[in-house]
């Protein structure tokens, strides 16, 4: 994150203030209302807002919401700033459709790194850390987020993305991890699970994580099933680092104890659900409707994300912001004999209780058919594999409503069922289509 004027400077102490301010009732009223006025006026230059009208908050609360869909496909009249004049270029990853143009200014930048440095302050600065940042660079933004809070809180650092051909490798990983000894790994839970195998098979595992202290999993799902598994490979904290998108940016940051905060100081949130939208406040679920009162670039009003969430309060960490658990969207998953199922809803029951280092579901044509692959640790006792599989076939029939029809373990799965999330869609990398059902 680069300060290159005095605007930027002063732009980045105001989002500081307003991030670390007190969250009283009564300054949030007056707050939203002058911070949501900017956002309607920065809208109201764009092709996709065009008859607004005079702020109100009465009119902020009649405005329909935006639909992602409707904004992936006409992402360019959502623009107040052209592709061209932003200070950098983004793109989504495209694992649910096109990849959506998301070009950012310098105050896009600065807004959203300060918002989720803050957030992270107490995890992350003055404790001494290093921090190396296993995440891509390339037309998503999130290991350039993780460099500029780095910079924000004057962490060492380093990134290096083991994807990047002729760049980094695993072995370059591993040389650089022995000099650099990092105290915290930003990274994807799919590369994490990569690089755990291979440190397994190598014997190198015990020595590479004696300098952890803290896994922040960004990029695509974890499940808390999950992060309990790879926090005890690596005797760490694993934490489900944030939540956002590309589009929108960061909503929510991880505290100590491993909740997502929203970050209500740089959004506006509510709560779409039966009875129409609401704000979000703990005890509500529904839909997540979010307004971001800082996007310059892209100015969005009520963005309805999509996400089914719940919100909740009194976090044990002691922080006064509303905790936001993401259930995923309705219409996530895939049709696995006849039962809709969701990403977060399967790896619940992979990692629960079990060492597996990743998984491939194959199916047939006619939906009629379908086996779990379970990649298994080089460590783990196989003569408990059976009973492992009966209980999995117990979790899957109670929790999703079918049983499958073989439960196997291998000993390697296609690196692309682990390859991370910048690489690969659940449905494209961890589902396989098969012609012919050979009998077990």
């Amino acid at each position: 994150m680069k300060i290159k004027s005095r605007s930027d400077l002063d732009h980045l102490e105001q989002i500081q203030r307003e991030v670390t301010a007190h969250r009283g009732a009564a300054s949030d009223e007056a707050f939203y209302t002058a911070k949501l006025a900017e956002v309607w006026r920065r809208a109201a230059r764009t092709a996709a807002y065009p008859s607004l009208g005079p702020f109100s908050m009465r009119a902020f609360l009649d405005l329909p919401v935006t639909s992602k869909d409707d904004l992936k496909a006409r992402p360019l009249e959502y623009l107040r700033v052209p592709v061209g004049q932003g200070l950098k270029y983004y793109q989504t990853t495209g694992t649910t459709g096109t990849p959506t143009p998301t070009p950012r200014t310098a105050k896009d930048v600065i807004a959203n790194t300060v918002s989720v440095a803050e957030a992270w302050r107490p995890l992350l600065a003055d404790q001494g850390h290093r921090a190396l940042i296993l995440l891509p660079s390339d037309i998503v933004p999130v290991a350039d987020l993780m460099v500029g809070v780095c910079e924000f809180l004057d962490i060492p650092h380093v990134k290096a993305y083991p994807y990047t051909t002729g760049i980094s490798d695993w072995d370059r990983i591993i040389a650089l991890w022995e000099v650099f000894r990092p105290t915290v790994v930003f990274v994807a839970p799919g590369v994490l699970l990569q690089f755990s195998q291979i440190l397994k098979r190598r014997g190198l595992l015990h020595d590479l994580r004696r300098p952890v202290e803290r896994l922040m999993l960004l990029g695509e799902v974890s499940t808390p099933q999950l992060r309990a598994m790879v926090g005890r490979w690596w005797d760490a904290r694993a934490c489900d680092a944030s939540y956002g998108s590309t589009e929108s940016g960061t909503l929510a940051a991880c505290c100590a104890r491993d909740r997502l905060h929203l970050l209500r100081r740089a959004n506006y949130f509510e709560i779409a659900g039966e009875g129409g939208i609401v704000p979000a406040e703990a005890g509500r679920e529904g839909r997540l409707v979010v307004t971001p009162l800082n996007n310059d670039a892209r100015p969005l009003l009520r963005l309805d994300m999509g996400d089914e969430v719940s919100v909740t309060d009194r976090c044990p960490c002691g922080a006064d912001g509303p905790v936001v658990t993401v259930h995923g969207r309705g219409s996530d998953g895939t049709a696995i004999k006849n039962n809709r199922v969701r990403t977060r809803d399967l790896e619940g029951i992979v990692y629960a209780d079990h060492d597996v280092l990743g998984y491939l579901i194959e199916v047939d044509g006619r939906g009629a058919w379908a086996r779990l692959l379970l990649e298994r640790d080089p460590g783990a006792d196989r003569a408990g594999e059976p009973a492992r599989q009966e209980l999995i076939q117990h979790r899957t029939d109670e929790r999703l409503g079918f049983r499958w029809d073989e439960v196997r373990f291998v000993n390697r799965l296609p690196v692309t069922t682990k390859s991370g999330g910048s690489q690969k869609s659940w449905k494209r990398s961890n589902i396989r289509g098969v012609d012919e059902v050979v009998p077990a």
